[in-house]
């Protein structure tokens, strides 16, 4: 795997996707390639490793290399992997991993601009293409940035953020990670209860909106339902609650365990049979030894599914009923 890169729940996922011999796989966030070895030696089996970062394609090459014929990489995103899966002649897989939001070597590349630790360009995107950073906090109305900070940063201070962005660039350009954090450090208090940075929160939604990941997810979680065989296994991690929670309510909603409501009403069951059997309803979280070697760890949570029999839900299911917005 890429030297400092620590994968989190590695032994966990291991133990929620079960490799086989003769198995298929998909690891639809390959970043390093940390889940994507580990499941190679775990068995015989195939793994087909996708990324929409170009780098982490060319940064797992001696990786497939090592395990021709075994390992595939596609360059995409993961909520195309059943298009992208059966493109090349596979129309089911046994597991599949996702490890949600930016990578350890995306986070840790100062010129990638996902980070304030070292300073360098304000740019975010993934795959290198479209709109960055920059260009969101230099073109995008006061309204709009005030709404990404908040709903996709979950910053409290969104407003007195999105003011003092507009009235910094109205002097200069805001185009490098450092910038734009002390512009945000100065106007969003310190809290005295957490370590966190002031900025953090502004990145965070940058990131998501410049990448849309949270669409992203969505697509993804419809394309493993289509893609999975029955008793094939979903494995997702997430890192804070905006990921969590669609992941959460489409699995329940599409597994049939949703809570009736009032007691007093009369019980309306789904008529669509469930496409998921949670494998726990609780979301399983990192122990105290991995935490400690590894902080980024920390609000890391997992959740695991496994494909039933019945039919995928339709594509066209909104969000609500599906539970993935």
């Amino acid at each position: 795997m890429t030297p400092g890169h620590s994968p989190v729940l590695l032994e966990e996922i291991l133990t929620a996707l079960a490799p086989r011999d003769g198995g298929i796989y998909v690891d639809g966030t390959l970043g390093g390639g940390g889940y994507t070895r580990k499941i190679l030696e775990a068995a015989d089996c195939t793994v087909w490793g996708i990324d929409r970062d170009p780098d982490a394609i060319a940064r797992n090459a001696d990786l497939a290399a090592q395990f021709t014929g075994r390992l595939h990489l596609l360059a995409g995103r993961f909520g195309d992997m059943d298009t992208l899966l059966r493109n090349n002649g596979v129309a089911a897989v046994d597991g599949i991993a996702l490890d949600l939001g930016v990578s350890s070597p995306q986070i840790d590349t100062p010129e990638r601009g996902f980070s304030f630790a070292s300073d360098g360009p304000l740019d975010m995107r993934m795959e290198r293409t479209g709109e960055s950073a920059a260009d969101v906090v230099n073109t995008a109305d006061e309204a709009d940035l005030a709404r990404i900070v908040r709903e996709l940063g979950e910053e409290r201070h969104a407003r007195r953020v999105a003011r003092a962005i507009v009235k910094a660039r109205g002097e200069a350009p805001i185009e490098t990670t450092a910038q734009l954090a002390n512009i945000v450090r100065a106007v969003v208090p310190k809290s005295h209860k957490s370590h966190i940075d002031p900025a953090t929160r502004t990145f965070q939604a940058l990131r998501i909106h410049v990448n849309d990941e949270l669409g992203e997810l969505d697509r993804g979680l419809i394309a493993a339902e289509h893609l999975l065989a029955p008793g094939g296994r979903l494995a997702v991690v997430s890192f804070h609650s905006l990921e969590d929670r669609p992941v959460k309510l489409f699995l329940r909603a599409r597994s049939g365990s949703e809570g009736r409501g009032s007691r007093h009403l009369p019980e309306q069951p789904d008529r669509r049979a469930p496409a998921w059997r949670l494998i726990s309803r609780r979301a399983i979280r990192p122990g105290d030894a991995e935490t400690s070697r590894n902080p980024r760890a920390r609000s890391a949570r997992m959740r695991v599914a496994e494909r039933t029999a019945d039919p995928a839900w339709d594509s066209a299911d909104s969000a609500a009923e599906g539970g993935a917005g």
